[in-house]
């Protein structure tokens, strides 16, 4: 490893782009302006962050072809503009050599403190970590992230930052690729800027991402931005001037008074949400008044409104009542010249910065003191982190948390009072039972009516900003599978639908104790259950007891193939048996692997040469135990599942043992018609959302019914074909992560 170049003129020899603010730091220079806001031990800690990722970034090359440096020098910049520490500017260098490298967290905690270790730990990826898929990658690398946030909200100001700067470079990746990150960035970044209020990252990360996704939109917003510009800049030019000098005559102290054009992202969502056309869309671009005081804000609305006729309902007072993300100003729509709609915001310098900063406005416009103190979860304004935090202890399934948290973090809010006085944010189309289970779970569990304003409401009844909604619980009351219908939060929905797992849990288990007592047999089963093996086994798989294991086993959270996987790895490496008879009877209760047969071209092994068919009772699949048996009339042999209730009075003499044949039709896939049935809470598009998934996995429809009724939940029989067992076990664990699908199960005809 090459030493760092001593000097600003031999390191850009090496192409590495170095910035001012960091070749003052380089060089030290201790009155210089770039660094005069930084102590000399955190410009240290900064020359020795880029030396050590100098270092062991040599020779590393980015997609573009530049010095990988380059990318954790931006980095670095970008968290120095937002007025981060000198820790966090040390975290922008060092982000990625524990990813990249063979640096620990631990290496980097010796060299640079906990708290530059922190920071890295909580952005850096789990590659080196191995999962069942790449959505698993994801929500796991999701779940770390915030919790590393709730510790330090600084964390996500790091990674985005990263994201910035890679949205910046995604050219040079291939096209899918900057589509995958595109999105993400789009479905969680862009958010996650939002909510902490950092707009200035937002807007770009929406903007780059607008640009990939979806690029001839771009480039036709972009051109027609591009030609409105110069009549648009002279109608705003002519407001300004009508403002400023009426502001002036009134004594009202104003510190810019500026037009700024709206995001290009902003604006096609605008148009398809309103299903508007370009030069329908008003706020093109809007005029900000910045005043010094809170006085100052209202009386400069007045001038705007005394100057421009005011849109009705285009009002919002951000003041009084902030934003989650302390986001705070005067939005106000008014008819300008020409006839023209106009938005004008106004706020406070103060306001201004945090609107563009965001919670980095916590330690780059702090009113006194120096204090880098993170901000936590505890924080009130993080309300929406907690409620992240909450989930993840509730939500196993990889994708489900991941539509909860792409639900969680869109701010589009509005804003309700409690009895007391207090206020909630909720989702838009909020109702009193979303209200009800952000309260807290029990209340809304044995929620039975609202009153909204004094007057009793249905519960659901759209709530509005400023209503006053009171919440009327009774013991006895519980949860309606209709509150499915209409509540808009996603931790309602879920509290929902966790309240019907948990109603029908004996149900669960028994339908779990039956599985797998059907596919052991019932010689010991009961013993077998109350063994240390068992109870191994739920713990392997996560459940604190063997009957919280047949309750997920029952509902469908686990495969009955990874129940008696699990139980015959216990038995074969742990031998937890303290008698070798109790452990032969385990053992024998454990299915073996069917041999493998010697080619041939038959799918069945047994009934050579010999007149087949498949029973229509049970309908076998590849990799389930089979069984033939002698049909009465002349139809051959009827191949059954072991186990099937009409193989049960069989005499013993009518029954042919046979058995899969895996090399059979020389590769050619060959489809097994079953019939599956879902049991799900009744709502527009549930049924294409199912026939989505089985077109993803390449399955079949042969047959579709759906029966619904007022209050119980729709029955959704599908006739499908599949390859085989696991296809099949893949399709159920697809099914069953759709939101309000409550169970499904395979039908049989015996």
């Amino acid at each position: 490893m090459n030493p760092l170049p001593n000097t600003v003129e031999a390191t850009c020899k090496f192409a590495i782009e170095i910035p001012t603010w960091l070749q003052a730091c380089m060089l030290k220079h201790e009155e210089d302006p770039a660094i005069s806001d930084l102590a000399m031990p955190d410009v240290d800690l900064i020359c020795r962050a880029f030396d050590f990722a100098y270092q062991l970034h040599e020779g590393q090359c980015r997609a573009s072809g530049e010095p990988y440096i380059n990318h954790p020098v931006a980095v670095a910049g970008l968290l120095r503009d937002l007025g981060g520490s000198g820790a966090m500017v040390a975290a922008g260098f060092l982000h990625d050599v524990v990813e990249d490298t063979d640096v620990t967290v631990e290496e980097i905690e010796d060299r640079f403190g906990v708290e530059v270790a922190q920071l890295v730990e909580g952005v850096t990826k789990l590659s080196k970590f191995n999962f069942s898929s790449k959505t698993e990658r994801q929500a796991e690398n999701f779940r770390r992230m915030f919790l590393a946030m709730a510790k330090d909200i600084r964390v996500i100001v790091v990674k985005l930052a990263d994201r910035l700067h890679n949205m910046r470079t995604l050219e040079f990746l291939p096209t899918d690729k900057q589509k995958k990150i595109a999105r993400e960035t789009l479905d969680i970044f862009a958010p996650l800027a939002n909510r902490l209020g950092i707009w200035r990252v937002k807007w770009e990360l929406e903007d780059l991402s607008f640009k990939y996704l979806e690029p001839d939109a771009y480039r036709e917003i972009q051109t027609l931005v591009s030609d409105k510009r110069t009549d648009r800049e002279a109608r705003i030019d002519r407001v300004i001037q009508t403002l400023r000098d009426r502001l002036r005559q009134l004594g009202i102290h104003c510190f810019d008074l500026s037009g700024r054009p709206k995001h290009l992202y902003g604006i096609y969502t605008k148009m398809s949400r309103q299903h508007k056309e370009f030069h329908q869309v008003y706020d093109i671009a809007a005029v900000r008044i910045i005043v010094e005081s809170n006085d100052e804000c209202y009386r400069a609305l007045a001038v705007v409104h005394d100057e421009f006729r005011p849109i009705p309902g285009r009002f919002k007072d951000y003041i009084g009542l902030p934003k989650p993300n302390r986001y705070q100003s005067l939005h106000t729509g008014v008819i300008g010249y020409s006839g023209r709609p106009l938005e004008v915001q106004i706020r406070t310098l103060e306001m201004h910065h945090i609107a563009e900063y965001g919670i980095a406005a916590h330690w780059k416009y702090k009113e006194t003191g120096s204090s880098n103190a993170p901000l936590t979860a505890e924080d009130e304004k993080f309300t929406w982190l907690r409620q992240l935090l909450d989930w993840q202890s509730d939500l196993k399934d990889a994708q489900e948390y991941l539509d909860n948290v792409k639900d969680n973090l869109f701010d589009d809010d509005v804003y309700v009072f409690t009895p007391e006085g207090d206020v909630l944010d909720l989702k838009r189309g909020a109702t009193p039972v979303d209200f009800a289970y952000r309260i807290h779970s029990e209340v809304g569990n044995h929620c039975v009516g609202s009153k909204i304003n004094g007057r009793m409401m249905p519960l659901d009844t759209e709530l509005r900003n400023g209503d006053i909604v009171e919440i009327l619980t009774q013991k006895n009351g519980h949860p309606s599978l209709d509150w499915m219908n209409f509540v808009a939060t996603s931790g309602a929905r879920n509290r929902i639908r966790q309240w019907f797992k948990r109603s029908r849990r004996e149900e669960n288990v028994a339908r779990g104790r039956d599985m797998l007592e059907k596919e052991l047999g019932k010689a010991g089963f009961e013993a077998l259950l109350k063994s240390p093996p068992m109870h191994a086994v739920a713990e392997r798989c996560n459940y604190h007891s063997v009957e919280d294991l047949l309750a997920g086993l029952g509902h469908g959270e686990i495969t009955l193939k990874q129940v008696v996987h699990r139980l015959r790895d216990v038995v074969k490496t742990e031998q937890p048996i303290e008698s070798a008879s109790h452990e032969q009877t385990i053992q024998s209760l454990i299915p073996r692997n069917i041999p493998i047969p010697a080619p041939d071209k038959s799918p069945i092994l047994g009934v050579e040469g010999l007149l087949y068919h498949m029973a229509g009772c049970c309908h076998p699949v590849p990799g389930e135990p089979i069984i033939g048996v002698v049909t009465r009339s002349n139809r051959g042999i009827s191949i059954h599942t072991q186990g099937c209730a009409n193989v049960e009075s069989v005499p013993g003499e009518r029954l042919v043992p046979v058995s899969w044949n895996p090399a059979s039709e020389n590769g050619r896939p060959q489809t097994y018609p079953i019939e599956i049935q879902i049991e799900a809470i009744d709502r527009v598009g549930l049924l294409n959302d199912i026939l989505s998934r089985l077109r993803d996995s390449n399955i079949n429809v042969h047959s579709a019914q759906v029966k619904t009724s007022i209050g119980k939940p729709a029955l959704i029989d599908l006739g499908i074909g599949v390859r085989d067992l696991n296809q099949l076990e893949y399709t159920f664990r697809q099914i069953r992560q759709i939101s309000d699908v409550i169970d499904m199960r395979r039908i049989s005809r015996a």
